[in-house]
């Protein structure tokens, strides 16, 4: 494990029912990196941040996050140690409006006990926090708004604020750009890179190349379930290997 490693994947290998679905993924993240995650569909994106978050165990191989081995902890234990991760479906609670639902989160990181009917109060440790969340993707002019009538990348905004009031060392964004429409596109991606430049360490799984290649410091190449490749996005992108593994898709 590299000494100054948020995550590290130690030959990370995860097989059921006799198929192979990852296979000896070794991989360190330092602290404040942003790694995008690319690869063919099917390639073993989504079950590695499945196994990195675990939802899946391993099978072989260990996880450490920041110098901690977590292989057998389950989520909850994760989540306290600083990891955060958002979906490739939308998880908002759309009848609450969108600062509530930011409170929750930041409630849930404070271990205290979440009433969904309590008033928000702006002495309210909790709300304070959600209110800065919420500045920081851009969305504090929708905090009375119900979540349920937000568009669809103004959701994806209020799930990583959702993220940001955990206060996570290590965020898994998986795929934060599916289905939202081209146009929201580039102010998504300023928020995504605010998490960055605030400190954070940043894995993101995403199909649209052009965001990954213009946020990331590194990107990691999955294929078939290994690791292919993981450079700078110009070595990497300049990489016959990488280029062949995506015959027939655009890179």
């Amino acid at each position: 494990m590299s000494e100054h490693a948020m995550l590290s994947l130690n030959g990370v290998g995860l097989t059921i029912g006799g198929a192979r679905i990852l296979h000896e993924v070794t991989l360190d993240v330092t602290h404040g990196e942003m790694l995008g995650v690319i690869g063919p569909n099917g390639a073993g994106k989504t079950t590695l941040f499945n196994v990195v978050s675990g939802l899946l165990a391993p099978t072989a191989g260990t996880v450490e996050l920041d110098g901690q081995d977590v292989t057998k902890e389950p989520i909850h234990r994760r989540a306290a140690l600083g990891l955060g991760r958002t979906f490739q479906t939308s998880s908002v609670f759309g009848a609450l409006s969108v600062l509530e639902n930011v409170r929750l989160a930041a409630q849930a990181r404070e271990g205290r006990a979440a009433s969904v009917f309590r008033v928000p109060r702006d002495s309210d440790a909790a709300t304070r926090r959600a209110r800065e969340a919420l500045e920081e993707v851009d969305l504090g002019h929708r905090a009375d708004a119900e979540a349920s009538g937000l568009a669809h990348g103004e959701k994806r905004k209020l799930e990583i604020a959702m993220l940001i009031a955990t206060e996570p060392k290590l965020i898994l964004l998986d795929e934060p750009m599916a289905g939202v429409g081209s146009g929201d596109v580039p102010a998504l991606s300023e928020v995504i890179r605010r998490l960055h430049k605030g400190g954070r360490t940043v894995l993101m799984v995403e199909h649209h190349m052009e965001v990954v290649l213009g946020l990331v410091d590194r990107v990691a190449v999955m294929h078939h379930g290994e690791l292919l490749a993981c450079d700078t996005p110009e070595a990497v992108m300049a990489d016959p290997t990488v280029q062949s593994a995506y015959l027939g898709e655009t890179v």
